[in-house]
């Protein structure tokens, strides 16, 4: 069926094109062949991130890859996009009891993708993640990515990133990933005032005093703390004059 789909669209898609050659108004056939193009393009990533494995998966991933590149922000890209995102922590498969769809490094690199995206849906499904993720690997890129879309509406996305920094303290806490939350905080105050709150001050302190973190974490938690207190001391300022 899937296959039937794919080769009725691209004939469609040849079939469009070969009238482009027989026909003199080509700047309107180029918008028609782009628009199916897209379309086919949208099907296969559609079709490709809800197969079984993790090989297709990986395909739907070079094919939004490709067109998130050449422009391609659509609604089909971020759905796709969102499903493997959530894939094996939210929306879950099992056969016998056992978990068959958790592919972290399928999701890492859906998170990539959303950072390139820059929407704030994309931006809502990297929280949607971090409240179910356990791999460092793939929390460490939606940090991120999160960082890079740079949306940060009442603080939500730099709460969420202290949020999981708390959640990992009290069980196993990471260096890398504190390491990049502090790099993550530093640019969402670059990009919004809404970055100095309470709960991400009181975050960059604790890791500041914290024992479990190393002497170059802490530095580094101390010197975020100082950026973002001039940052919102400079906004004050300028909301003054």
């Amino acid at each position: 069926m899937i296959f039937e789909r794919y080769a009725l669209a691209v004939l469609v898609f040849l079939s469009v094109t070969a009238l482009g050659t027989a026909q003199s108004n080509t700047a309107e056939l180029s918008v028609e062949e782009s628009y199916l193009q897209q379309t086919v393009e949208n099907m296969i990533i559609r079709d490709q991130s809800r197969a079984s494995s993790r090989e297709e998966k990986m395909i739907a991933l070079d094919y939004i890859e490709d067109a998130i590149g050449r422009g391609n922000n659509s609604e089909e890209v971020w759905g796709a996009l969102e499903y493997l995102t959530l894939e094996g922590i939210l929306n879950k498969t099992r056969e016998n009891g056992r978990l068959t769809n958790n592919f972290p490094d399928v999701r890492m690199r859906a998170v990539v993708f959303l950072g390139e995206l820059g929407t704030e849906e994309a931006k809502n499904t990297l929280i949607k993640l971090l409240i179910a993720e356990s791999e460092p690997m793939v929390i460490t890129e939606a940090f991120r990515s999160l960082a890079k879309i740079g949306i940060n509406n009442n603080g939500d996305a730099s709460n969420a990133i202290a949020w999981v920094l708390n959640h990992f303290e009290a069980t196993m806490a990471d260096d890398r990933m504190a390491f990049t939350a502090l790099e993550a905080f530093e640019e969402l105050a670059e990009k919004s005032d809404k970055a100095a709150n309470l709960t991400v001050i009181t975050t960059l302190s604790r890791i500041a005093s914290a024992g479990h973190y190393n002497r170059n974490i802490r530095d580094r938690a101390r010197e975020a703390l100082e950026k973002i207190r001039l940052k919102a001391a400079a906004s004050r300022l300028g909301t003054q004059s």
